[in-house]
Parts: structure tokens; sequence; C-alpha cells
């Protein structure tokens, strides 16, 4: 039997931890799913990880919850995206996100055309940032699930764009 998803949540294992993690992914090749979330990882960690994404060939989903990966980590892992041809479902939530590492997704959205889905909610991107997702949005027909909800906007603060991508069912708010 191969190993095909590993799942450490709320264990505390922070930065370090994750770059250990991130050491192994450059040389397996049987996890597909990998799930960290609530371990008091930070942007060093999560740039460890990208950096790991960037070798790695066979994950499709990460889950990084709860965590504390801010707009640095947020950007590293854009660029990893950029360039990954693997990850299908990305969930980033209550990572302490704002515009800057939102703006960096969507530049990498442009690029990536194997993410369908990815969960940014309950971070504070902002107007700005929902109007980087509403363009990107325009130039990828791969990603049809973008859950933003609880993203410190109002209704009566978004674009016309953003309302029409939830009309259509591929942004969530």
């Amino acid at each position: 039997s191969t190993l095909t998803r590993y799942q450490r949540r709320v264990h505390g294992i922070g930065d370090e931890g994750c770059k250990a993690l991130a050491k192994a992914l450059h040389h397996n090749s049987t996890l597909t799913s990998i799930d960290i979330s609530g371990n008091n990882i930070g942007a060093e960690g999560c740039k460890a990880l990208a950096e790991a994404l960037h070798h790695n060939s066979t994950l499709t989903s990460i889950n990084i919850i709860i965590n504390n990966i801010g707009d640095e980590g947020c950007k590293a892992l854009a660029k990893a995206l950029h360039h990954n041809s693997t990850l299908t479902s990305v969930d980033i939530s209550c990572n302490k996100i704002g515009a800057e590492g939102c703006k960096a997704l969507a530049e990498a959205f442009h690029h990536n055309s194997t993410l369908t889905s990815i969960y940014i909610n309950y971070n504070n991107i902002g107007a700005e940032g929902y109007k980087a997702l509403a363009e990107a949005l325009h130039h990828n027909s791969t990603l049809t699930s973008i859950d933003i909800s609880c993203n410190s906007l109002d209704e009566n603060q978004m674009s016309d764009d953003i309302k029409n991508l939830k009309a259509i069912g591929r942004l969530f708010y």
C-alpha cells in the first residue's frame, strides 16, 4: 500500500515542520493530498512548501487553512501555482491574506490551467483583491469555483464584474 494522503491537523508543526514536509515533497511521487490546517505555519513555511510545489508532480490538493501565511506566503504560493500543473484544489482560508497576496494569486490564474477550485474565504482581500480576481477569471476557464466569502467587502462595494461572476456560479461570497 502506498501513502497518497497526508493529514496533520492542529499539531503546531510551525514553519520548521512545514519546511521538513516540503523537503520530503521534493522527492515524493505518491502523495496526492496534504492537509496541514491549523499548524501555526507562517510565511517562511509556506515559502518552503511553494518551492516544493515547483518540483512535485503528484499533489492535486493542498489544505493549509487556519495558519498565518499572510501576503508573503500567499505570493510564494502564487508563484508556484504559476508553474504547477497538477494541483486542482487549494484551500488557504483563514490565513491573514490581504489585497497584495490576492493580486499575486490573480496573476497566477492568468497562467495556471489545472486549478479548478480555490478557497480564500475569511481573509482580508478587500476591494482590490476582489477586482484582481474578477479580472483574472475572464482569462481563466478552468477555475470554476472560488470561495471568497467573509473578506471584509459588502455587496455595495462590489463591481458589476464580481456580481456577474457570482451570478454564473464561478464566484462565491
